[in-house]
């Protein structure tokens, strides 16, 4: 595997701290998946999950679509992937999807998040809200809870990756 990754230096400011953990752990799932063909990245490899590295970049595709585009720049950014009749559809992959398109749509929105995130100090809220709780998010939160949200699906895309084909790092 050959994706760069740099863990931001211990005496960075807050911000770029928390942007460079974000970046690292971005592109710790780019290197989980390189390498592999489009049938190994659908291939759910922990039975009796279906749980695929092509449904995780997909499923980060829509966090990052979510958080930085829907909850912090107020974007009317629709689902990509799931939908009111299908909530998990990102992680539903089939023989059609590719991994050209998953990896093109995560991109896209990872370069979304850091144009709207360059917009923002930490400290100040976002303007949309989660359309859950109806709450609204400082860019400080957000940040932190991506890292979160990646690290524990690194997790998963290591395991995944080690049942594929053995590779193994962390």
């Amino acid at each position: 595997m050959t994706t760069e990754r740099r863990e931001p230096d211990p005496d960075a400011d807050e911000r770029t701290m928390l942007e460079g953990w974000v970046e690292y752990h971005r592109q710790t799932l780019a290197w989980k998946c390189e390498g592999l063909t489009d049938e190994q990245l659908r291939t759910a490899s922990v039975s009796p999950s279906g749980l695929t590295l092509m449904g995780l970049v997909r499923h980060m595709a829509e966090v990052e679509r979510s958080w930085y585009r829907r909850v912090l720049a107020a974007e009317d950014a629709g689902p990509i992937y799931y939908s009111d009749a299908d909530p998990d559809g990102e992680f539903r992959v089939t023989a059609s999807d590719t991994w050209q398109e998953a990896r093109a749509t995560w991109q896209a929105e990872i370069e979304a998040a850091r144009r709207n995130a360059a917009g923002f100090p930490l400290d100040d809220m976002g303007w949309g809200r989660h359309a859950r709780t109806g709450e609204r998010f400082s860019l400080r939160w957000i940040h932190t809870h991506m890292i979160e949200e990646y690290a524990r699906h690194n997790g998963h895309a290591d395991l995944i990756r080690e049942c594929l084909d053995g590779a193994t790092g962390d």
